[in-house]
């Protein structure tokens, strides 16, 4: 039996630090499940344990592991060099494992650029880490498992990729009992997080998902979805809860009988969940809004339809509009998300993005610089133009500008987002609804937000997006 230590490395985020809390990282649950029967293992959540490297350290220390599992994204992948640092000083034996959308991407230089990791678990990681631990233990050899990469002779070994997980159900249930569930509260309200869906059949140009998870959706039995639901509100009081699938209803039939589902069991929990706008219906919104649902997030993206080609999003404007009006019919809130700043998107791009999302009915807009993250189109075209200003992985984080653009400087750019934030929520009609229905909560929650972007010159953002 192997000793584990699955770690999310202390960072430091924006959105904590406003928000004074961070979601459960459900990837280390799942790892977490696949070996439990097996080994021995523990889950560190550094964030929401509020603990420094000093303090991991100490853990580390305590627990003395035989395997540290670390998850992370491309801004934490300098905490995550520190953390497998740190797990090597304590015991030069201990084997580092590397695992997220950064490391899936960039193998090779992952390694190279931190000698201390052992191995890069690729792709959907549970069979994989499985696996690799069982071969640590019995010192079997490397090459036979599909998904890793590992050093040999100073040269990175990429083993074939493994396939993905067919049936989601197959999967055990993430360990949520060795995660800190009591800390993942916002307000005083306890709120959880599911994943009940894999794989993209689109290919958005910033985003990864269809690469590291495929190109084929795959999503969990309505059934045991209720399952996952049922322990979140029974054995830890969640009453909140975060669907975090890329999109929720992508099969809406499927949207429709777990909304139904979790009306019939009449499940005291309120929950949000993303969706294409072209995924979305009245008979959608409406069964969500009779199953607890609050809240649904549409990428809306752009305004601009050839910014939405270049995209790749294959929705329009008026699809989105049509969208958010459907929502707000149902009784739903809706955030909407935008992405400006792309290579050679003109001033007036933006405008009428900024525009857009103050004639659009939301209740929240997210606005974020586009990013070109490992794994993605646009790291590919960005890579092959020559297009990046910086290689410190910690400002790639949607809030700070790390590619060239034709039209606008990283100043202008930056000074354009902060623009937006300022034109969609320092506006009369948002700020009395927000006073009138939530007594003021989002408006506050936006000023202590835009302070502590403000505040910053360009390009020192905080980390802590995921891809």
């Amino acid at each position: 039996m192997m000793k584990v230590a699955l770690i999310s490395p202390p960072t430091d985020s924006a959105i904590t630090r406003v928000l004074g809390t961070t979601g459960p990282p459900l990837g280390l649950a799942y790892l977490a499940a696949a070996i439990r029967d097996e080994h021995d293992v523990r889950i560190i959540d550094s964030t929401a344990e509020g603990l420094d490297k000093a303090d991991l350290e100490r853990v580390l220390k305590r627990e003395d592991p035989d395997i540290v599992g670390i998850s992370a994204t491309t801004s934490m992948i300098p905490d995550a060099y520190e953390t497998a640092e740190i797990a090597k000083r304590l015991n030069e034996n201990v084997k580092v494992v590397l695992g997220g959308p950064h490391a899936t991407f960039l193998p090779e230089r992952t390694m190279r650029e931190c000698p201390y990791v052992d191995f890069v678990v690729r792709g959907e990681g549970e069979e994989t880490f499985r696996e690799l631990v069982s071969a640590v233990e019995k010192g079997r050899d490397l090459r036979a498992i599909r998904g890793v990469s590992f050093k040999e002779n100073g040269r990175t070994v990429n083993n074939p990729p493994r396939g993905l997980v067919n049936n989601l159900d197959d999967l055990p249930i993430p360990a949520y009992d060795l995660l800190p569930m009591e800390r993942y509260s916002l307000d005083g309200v306890q709120f959880g997080a599911v994943i009940t869906s894999r794989g993209c059949p689109f290919n958005c140009a910033f985003c990864s998902s269809s690469r590291q998870f495929g190109g084929t959706w795959r999503g969990h039995s309505p059934e045991r979805v209720l399952e996952e639901l049922r322990i979140l509100r029974d054995e830890f009081g969640k009453r909140e809860i975060e669907f975090l699938d890329d999109t929720f209803t992508l099969s809406k039939r499927r949207a429709i009988e777990i909304s139904d589902a979790i009306r019939r069991e009449g499940l005291d929990i309120s929950w949000t969940a993303s969706s294409r706008v072209d995924t979305f219906s009245r008979e959608v919104a409406e069964s969500m809004r009779r199953g607890r649902a609050t809240t649904v997030y549409f990428g809306i993206e752009s305004a601009s339809e050839r910014i939405l080609d270049f995209i790749g999003k294959r929705i329009t404007p008026e699809k989105s509009a049509a969208a958010v009006r459907c929502s707000k019919r149902a009784g739903l809130s809706v955030v909407g998300s935008f992405v400006i700043g792309f290579p050679d998107e003109t001033p007036e791009e933006v405008r009428k993005t900024v525009d857009f999302s103050r004639r659009l009915d939301l209740d929240l807009a997210q606005f974020t610089i586009a990013t070109p993250y490992p794994g993605t189109r646009l790291w590919d075209y960005a890579e092959r133009r020559s297009l990046f200003l910086t290689w410190d992985w910690r400002k790639f984080t949607t809030l700070d500008p790390v590619m060239r653009l034709k039209n606008f400087t990283s100043s202008q750019i930056s000074r354009i987002m902060r623009f937006a934030y300022l034109r969609f929520y320092l506006r009369p009609k948002f700020i009395i609804r927000d006073l009138v229905r939530r007594k003021g909560v989002i408006l506050r929650k936006a000023i202590s937000y835009l302070k502590s972007f403000l505040v910053r010159g360009p390009g020192e953002g905080p980390p802590g997006r995921a891809e």
